[in-house]
Formats: structure tokens, sequence, C-alpha cells
């Protein structure tokens, strides 16, 4: 089977997390991605530890399904290269300052008028149509600036950002979809068209019900560490051995809930009938259900709960996921075979598709290591 975007070619000039991120989700989906980088590579290559035989793990997390070229954009010769490049392609992925494709002759008008059909989609911080289009964006700024981290964290402590990339990642995949729908709209009038993305714009949309209550009542939300603001209960308790995760949103779950835990009578108390009930009163429910938690252990209370279709689960570590059978079953965490470490595994594609299938045909590449192969001009 060949992927969904096969025959798609994409010149991936971007850096860092954001731009390879969607350079990536389009090669998983079967494009060809030839990723340009300088002769320094991209800043990725560089953050570490850890390091395998000079490669960096957080290389891995976006190299794959790319072939690598260097080229010095600095240099006629590279410039050169690239042009010929971008004239060849359907898309074109970059983040790099505003004005600096200009600069490099790399103008998205210009290129259209030997490669009409091309998109060419810009990631930057703050987007490029933008009174701080200038400004370099990076992903803890992003998480501050957006408001995620004010509501991180327990209200008693400063403000915390997410513990992985989260706004270079959802601005990825919103680069990802603006391509895909890009490529839908070339396919009827044959047009290309230049995409802007915001790492800035991705992030508040990452607020989500949190950005909409503000914006409905005009009250900033607080921190309320693991508990939720509208949803109860909505947070791990402890068990007598290890904590379990619990989420009850609907009224239905929650009559669920109190016959698993032989609790009949928070089922029928006023207080907790509905879910702005126990919203108004959770510390009342929270003493009821961490006094029963503590009685059994955290596999026992899975046994009961997931008996009752309930979503509830365990606060696992990264390794402990990483080497979850669900995982293996879909393989998302799968080997292939690079070329300097040997095997390697990596996360793969949770895209899963029935006709076009998604799949890892390329491990991440050494820096210039498809400079003399002559297949991929």
């Amino acid at each position: 089977m060949t992927g969904a975007l096969d025959g798609i070619k994409v010149l991936d000039l971007s850096r860092v997390l954001a731009g390879p991120w969607c350079a990536m989700v389009l090669g998983d989906l079967g494009a060809d991605v030839i990723k340009v980088e300088s002769p320094e590579g991209d800043d990725l290559r560089h953050f570490g530890p850890p390091f395998e035989k000079g490669e960096s793990a957080y290389f891995m997390v976006a190299g794959r399904n790319k072939r690598c070229v260097v080229a010095d954009m600095k240099t006629d010769e590279g410039r050169a290269l690239v042009r010929k490049l971008a004239l060849t392609v359907d898309v074109l992925v970059e983040n790099f300052r505003e004005g600096t494709l200009e600069k490099f002759g790399l103008a998205p008008s210009d290129l259209r008028k030997e490669n009409p059909g091309l998109i060419v989609c810009s990631v930057s911080g703050y987007g490029r149509a933008s009174s701080m289009s200038a400004r370099a964006g990076y992903d803890f700024v992003i998480q501050a600036e957006s408001g995620l981290m004010s509501i991180i964290g327990d209200e008693d402590q400063p403000p915390m950002k997410v513990g992985a990339a989260v706004t270079d990642i959802v601005a990825g995949q919103y680069a990802t979809q603006g391509v895909l729908a890009a490529l839908f709209h070339r396919e009827k009038t044959g047009e290309g068209q230049d995409i802007d993305i915001s790492l800035l714009d991705g992030a508040v949309t990452l607020l989500a019900n949190q950005g909409a209550a503000y914006l409905m009542t005009g009250e900033s939300p607080k921190r309320l560490g693991n508990d939720h603001p509208t949803v109860c209960p909505y947070r791990p308790f402890e068990t007598s051995d290890y904590p379990i995760a619990l989420a009850i949103g609907a009224n239905r779950q929650f009559q669920k809930l109190a016959k698993a835990m032989d609790l009949p009578e928070i089922a029928k108390d006023e207080r907790f009938a509905t879910n702005p009930s126990r919203v108004e009163n959770r510390a009342a429910l929270y003493e009821v259900l961490e006094a029963r938690f503590i009685t059994r252990t955290r596999d026992e209370w899975l046994v009961a709960l997931h008996a009752e279709g309930l979503p509830a689960g365990a606060l696992r570590s990264v390794d402990q996921v990483m080497d979850a059978p669900e995982l293996a079953e879909r393989d998302m965490v799968t080997t292939v075979e690079h070329s300097t470490i040997g095997p390697t595994r990596i996360v793969g594609s949770p895209i899963k598709m029935s006709k076009t299938p998604t799949s890892v045909r390329l491990a991440p590449r050494p820096l210039g290591a498809d400079n003399d192969d002559p297949n991929w001009l």
C-alpha cells in the first residue's frame, strides 16, 4: 500500500520542532520529504544529553521519514540549490525569521511564477501577519505568554509549564492540517497559497474550556493542580498502594461510580446528584471518596471501575507507558535501523488508516546523509 500523500514532495527548511513536526507527519502520510540543514545542522541535533554515538535523542522526535541534505544558504551555491528544490516541490515548510526567505531569493510570490501550485507553510512564534512577527518564539516563552502556564500547578505555587513542548507540537499539527487543506484546494483549482501558523495562536486554543470560561464570565481561571474547574470528580486519588486517575463527567457515570465503590448513599445525596452540585460540594465528596479509595489497591479499583465502563487509569511513568502492551499492539513504539546508532526505538505515527496507512520508511538521518544520493534532487 502507498501512503495518502504518495507523489507529494515536501521541502523542509525548518528547524527545532514545530515546522519539522509538520514535515514529519506529511512524511508519515507518504510524502517524499527532503530536509535541508545548515552545515551546523538543526538545533535539535545539539539538544542533549542524551546522545547515542553523537546522535541526539531530541532529533529523533521529528526526524523520521526525511532525507537529509546540507546546503549553506549563506553562499550562492547553497541558495541556488535550495531554490532549485523549491521549484520542484509541492510544499515548502519554513520557520525562518521574517524576511529571511526574501533575503535568500525564496519569496513565495517569486517562486510561484515558476511553480504556481507551490504551498508555503510558515511557522513562527507570533505569526507573519502580526506586529510581533519579528520576535523569536520558543515553546517555554509561548507557554508563558499564552496563559497556559497560569492554569497549570497548584494555586499556592508558581505557574508551571507542561513537561513537553506542547505549543510546538500543536502548532506543527495545525500546520499539517493547513497543508492538507491547501493541497485539497490546489487539487480543485491548481493554486498554491501561503499558510501562516503561529505558536501563540495554537497555544491559545489549548486553553479550551478555560479560555471559553473567561470569555463568558470575565473571570480569569485559577490554578487547581490536578483538579478540574468544572467537572467533578476529575482528579487523582490515593489507594492503598498506587494512585489512580478518575474522570467522571456525566451524571450516569457518577451513578455507576457509586455502585462500583459500594457507596449507594452518594448516588442519592442531593449535594452530588448533578455535576454542578458536585463541583460546588467537591470538598465533601472528596472526603467520602478518599476514605473509600484508600481501602483497596489501585488494580483492585481499576477492575471494579472498568467493569462499569468508567474512565479510570493508573498514573504511569514514561518507562511504563513506552513499554505498555497497548502501545505495542498499535505500533506506537517501533524499531528502526539507524545508520549510525543501529537498531533504535522511536515513537511511531498515531494516524491509523485502512487504505493508505502511515509508515516509517526512513529512520532519522545523520547530517548530510543524502548529499551524495542522486535520487533526492
